[in-house]
């Protein structure tokens, strides 16, 4: 069924719009709105999958609320992960004022990002338990757990309903800084009663219980104890529990950790000066100083755990790194593989293999568990809350049809459970959740140093010029006649055949100028269409090549 654009907001109804996240893993943003005014939950990116070349980043389409940046009240941001913060700094490029609101350690991350972009945003710093008034609408933050720490679910109230939107979140009983997932608050709240839950898809589709975080720190002792040579950690930049384990791990076989990367050396410093990381006495080194550690005490812990081209991992597999891999040294990617980045983590570890390295990863050791909730765990929140109605969000679809059924699984109508995708809009209004029609929205590059400007046409043109090559074509004709007077003169790349396999088809664009010209064509955008499908033919029924082809009519 195709939707429409979505009405006017009728009285003292929730209006619920994702606009990213929803059949993706990544720049999860949800914008609600009420009584005229807009809370955003969440404003992240998502990274670039091999199709789209030169991408550095994709951010949530901000158009449906770029003409309404003054009814912005707040950014709830859930945690600190680049999938929930990252896009931040291209909102508030378009207004500069728009509060944020989090926890201590998601805001100084965001704003030691927002510092690289010369932007000091307004902060609101919350907590679990806390309630705050923003806007029209009603807030409460709830302890979750996540793999960073400090993460919080947020309850929105309005008089149309109560939504509650987890954010990340799974239910680690023995968590490594002792915060658990607030289940009495859930409990409570199902109480009360939650009109609209919008919760955490990612592992829907896995069975049982994602694995304690804390089962990681004895396999890495064990790995760091027996590794003869170099050890080297690569994982996200926030992931603080693992660089917890890892200097742990270190500190107790005797060896020293060098933080690498700019991210990582950031966050981590951010994590230690609030409390979040604890240090051991003397186990950080600088990592100029730790190169003349001897090879058996020393402990690099990197970026790079997603095949990144230029993080330090990637860099190290491909000796484009101070830091040169060999034989004895051993490699931990403790971090799960994003969909997507599968075969960029593999070429990584082919890398460092060839290099005589030993690579471990979730695949063959365990050295990483999810941060978020499995099938086990998303039931009991349904059993515990009770939710009138049901938008699975963060995750590809079969993660949101994963999660819808389990919900309906636990009695929750199949017309109560809403399966959306990026732009749907949902209105909430006396327990009722209603699709009422869909943005046009769609993907926001950013390349180099502009936002916005590359399209999927031109992510086209590049994956063309990567896989087919290109064809350039000279042709300089008579502008009285249209007789060629010069040319054609042809120039290939990307191809194995010398430009000489051109010369058959030389000819053939002279006879379809000149016939061109017979049947009174003079323009030269009309006569460049010619020489495009003339040669286009024939590189594909002669090469089977379909390669950009440029052609240029020069009149004389």
């Amino acid at each position: 069924m195709t939707l429409s654009t979505p009405p006017a907001l009728a009285p003292e109804t929730l209006r619920v719009m994702p606009l990213g996240g929803l059949g993706e893993i990544g720049r999860n943003m949800t914008v609600f709105e009420y009584e005229g005014k807009l809370l955003i939950v969440d404003c992240g990116v998502l990274f670039p999958e091999e199709h789209q070349p030169g991408v550095d980043l994709i951010l949530p389409d901000f158009e449906p609320i770029k003409h309404r940046l003054d009814d912005i009240v707040g950014v709830v941001l859930t945690h600190g992960h680049e999938d929930h913060i990252g896009a931040v700094p291209y909102l508030l490029r378009l207004k500069r004022d728009i509060p944020l609101i989090g926890s201590g350690l998601t805001l100084a991350l965001i704003e030691a990002k927002l510092k690289e972009h010369r932007i000091k945003p307004y902060t609101l710093t919350v907590k679990e338990d806390q309630k705050e008034q923003v806007g029209p609408f009603d807030l409460e933050f709830i302890a979750v757990n996540h793999s960073i720490p400090d993460a919080l679910a947020v309850a929105i109230k309005t008089p149309a309903g109560t939504a509650l939107a987890t954010g990340d979140f799974k239910m680690d009983q023995l968590p490594l800084d002792g915060r658990l997932t607030d289940l009495r608050a859930f409990a409570r709240l199902g109480e009360e009663g939650v009109d609209l839950f919008l919760v955490d898809s990612t592992n829907a589709d896995v069975p049982g219980f994602t694995p304690l975080e804390r089962s990681i720190g004895p396999v890495l002792d064990q790995i760091i104890a027996h590794s003869p040579r170099r050890v080297i950690v690569a994982s996200f930049s926030s992931h603080v529990h693992r660089v917890q384990q890892v200097l742990d791990a270190a500190h107790a076989n005797g060896r020293r950790v060098a933080l690498l990367g700019r991210s990582m050396l950031r966050n981590m410093t951010i994590a230690a000066d609030l409390g979040y990381l604890t240090v051991p006495e003397g186990v950080l080194i600088d990592y100029k100083k730790a190169q003349d550690l001897p090879d058996d005490k020393i402990v690099f812990m990197s970026t790079g755990s997603q095949g990144e081209p230029m993080a330090v991992l990637s860099r190290m597999a491909n000796l484009d790194h101070a830091i040169e891999p060999g034989p004895g040294d051993t490699v931990i990617l403790a971090s799960s593989l994003i969909p997507g980045n599968e075969n960029a983590v593999y070429r990584v570890i082919d890398g460092l293999t060839k290099l005589g390295a030993n690579v471990v990863h979730k695949g063959n050791a365990k050295v990483h568990v999810s941060g978020h909730a499995a099938a086990g765990e998303l039931l009991y929140c349904y059993n515990i809350l009770k939710p009138k109605n049901v938008l699975p969000v963060h995750g590809e679809y079969r993660h949101l049809v994963a999660n819808a059924k389990l919900a309906q699984d636990t009695g929750i109508p199949a017309e109560r459970t809403i399966l959306g995708e990026n732009g749907t809009v949902i209105d909430l209004k006396d327990g009722v959740a209603t699709v009422v029609g869909q943005l046009d929205i769609g993907f926001v590059y950013v390349d180099g140093s502009t936002v916005g400007e590359i399209t999927d046409a031109d992510l086209k043109d590049r994956r063309i010029l990567g896989e087919e090559g290109f064809i350039s074509v000279i042709v300089v004709v008579d502008a009285a006649t249209g007789r060629v007077i010069t040319g054609p003169e042809i120039h290939a790349r990307g191809f194995a055949e010398d430009d000489s396999v051109f010369d058959d088809v030389k000819p053939k664009i002279a006879a379809a100028l000149a016939e061109a010209s017979k049947s009174g064509v003079r323009d030269s955008h009309a006569l460049s269409q010619v020489v495009r499908r003339t040669i286009g033919r024939w590189v594909n029924q002669r090469l089977r090549r379909r390669p950009m082809i440029v052609p240029l009519v020069i009149e004389a």
